[in-house]
């Protein structure tokens, strides 16, 4: 592809991207084919000459498209948001041009520094003190992970890596049931063992781990021998938005010096606004912290924001550095590359510049209050419905329901709410996940997507009963 050729379909790429996004709303939410339907439509061999750009980006059209779920829906009431924004996307143009490899330092000097700055500018965004130091992760998986590896290596006095972990003590790490499975996960690999993370209880209005029986545990486990090493502390959780009470659970880590990682994947976006930070009281104890600016910041995946007070002890921890990766000749300078675990880095921290810096941070506060609000207005007019249920209360943007008709048994309504979900995402005006809480089948509403109006939020709850009657009925 010559430079004019380039140019033509770079500018045709912006275009589309443009009328996409612009067109989005008159897509269903939820790709509406069926397993295999895609995968039929593709030859089952690699062409062996090169194709022209007009059929490929017809195929786009015609084969990819009907088969994406769209996340950048104003009625994606799903999962999290995996939210973006115009700034975000024209600067992953820019960062694709690049295509730079940021693994050192000298490998693009602004790339590291730009982070820096970032990752600082984040910090004082959410209230976090002086004294964190930040790094841009691919998920708040990887950050888990490596804040999990940093806490057996510090349990273990740094010889984890050098000498091995058979015929070593057993760790254990501590958090509750509402914390995302992305911590089982890291327990795995971090090489703890399932068995070895403990699920305390919760309680309270924001099913939160109890602090006593956390306590309790961790005295009982030290007494039996075992090391304690890790506390998972949830700050709004996947489920049903739960939120640990940091304070208290810090308290604990550091009576008995145990590692601290507070996992706000989700919520720590709306840490920007003042007034949502008592969730957070406590954090600045933690020993690391995470949260994505590419869930509820309007900023294009991936881009997870990690924070450490020590970071010495994650760069002891995930460090290598061969001849071949040194810089030579310089001081004062960081490789990223060293706070994560996979060497190559992407460019992320432009697309975040690029964002912080076209909205201002008024901007930004404005537009995750409006989400809170919304949720809490559609909340009220839930538990307000005769035939609905509010099954949890709201916790910032999300909370949970079920469709609890007069004369409908109680065993047939997680049935009922199965089938009440698949309609309604079939449907296509809206998408909605369940999970269950208390045992029961519940329906998750979160609101967050970066072009969602109320009228959006009220569309869907309309959507929702018309299906609901719908079913009944038939």
């Amino acid at each position: 592809m010559d430079d004019e050729t380039f140019r033509a379909w770079a500018r045709r790429a912006a275009d589309w991207s443009v009328d996409y996004l612009a067109g989005v709303g008159e897509r269903p939410v939820r790709a509406q084919v069926a397993p295999g339907e895609i995968f039929r439509q593709l030859p089952d061999t690699p062409p062996a000459a090169g194709e022209p750009m007009e059929r490929i980006f017809s195929d786009l059209d015609r084969v990819v498209m009907p088969g994406m779920t769209h996340w950048q829906h104003p009625r994606f009431f799903a999962y999290f948001p995996a939210n973006a924004s115009p700034p975000s996307l024209v600067a992953e143009f820019v960062t694709a041009a690049l295509a730079a490899q940021c693994m050192l330092w000298q490998t693009s000097p602004a790339a590291t520094e730009l982070e820096t700055r970032v990752m600082d500018w984040l910090r004082q965004m959410i209230g976090l003190p002086d004294g964190f130091s930040g790094v841009i992760q691919d998920s708040a998986s990887g950050a888990t992970l490596a804040a999990l590896l940093t806490a057996r290596e510090r349990a273990l006095g740094f010889t984890g890596n050098a000498k091995g972990l058979a015929g070593g003590p057993t760790l254990r790490v501590y958090a509750s049931a509402q914390v995302h499975s992305s911590v089982d996960k890291a327990v795995r690999i971090a090489g703890y063992g399932d068995a070895n993370l403990v699920r305390i209880p919760v309680t309270g209005l924001l099913h939160g781990m109890d602090p006593d029986a956390l306590d309790a545990t961790i005295r009982a486990d030290r007494e039996a021998g075992l090391v304690p090493a890790a506390i998972v502390a949830c700050l709004g959780g996947t489920s049903i938005g739960a939120c640990d009470p940091i304070e208290a659970v810090a308290a604990v880590a550091r009576r008995h010096d145990v590692f601290l990682h507070v996992d706000a994947a989700w919520a720590g976006s709306a840490m920007i606004c003042p007034e949502f930070r008592d969730l957070m009281r406590g954090a600045e104890h933690a020993d690391s912290l995470v949260f994505n600016p590419h869930k509820w910041l309007f900023t294009h995946f991936d881009c997870s924001a990690h924070f450490v007070r020590d970071p010495k002890a994650l760069t002891d921890t995930l460090g290598i550095r061969p001849p071949f990766l040194r810089t030579l000749g310089q001081d004062g300078f960081v490789d990223y590359n060293e706070w994560s675990i996979p060497l190559g880095r992407r460019f992320r921290a432009l697309k975040l510049w690029f964002v912080i810096r076209s909205y201002g941070v008024e901007a930004l506060r404005g537009m995750i209050r409006d989400h809170v609000a919304w949720a809490r207005e559609l909340a009220e007019v839930i538990a307000a419905e005769p035939d609905f249920e509010l099954t949890t209360e709201p916790i910032l943007s999300l909370f949970t329901f079920r469709y609890a008709p007069a004369g409908a048994g109680t065993d047939d309504l997680d049935a009922l709410n199965a089938r009440l979900v698949e309609r309604i995402n079939d449907d296509g005006r809206t998408y909605l996940t369940q999970t269950r809480h208390d045992g029961r089948f519940v329906i998750r509403f979160q609101v967050g997507q970066t072009t969602t109006t109320r009228e959006d939020v009220m569309m869907a709850w309309a959507a929702v009963k018309e299906i609901a009657a719908g079913l009944r009925a038939g």
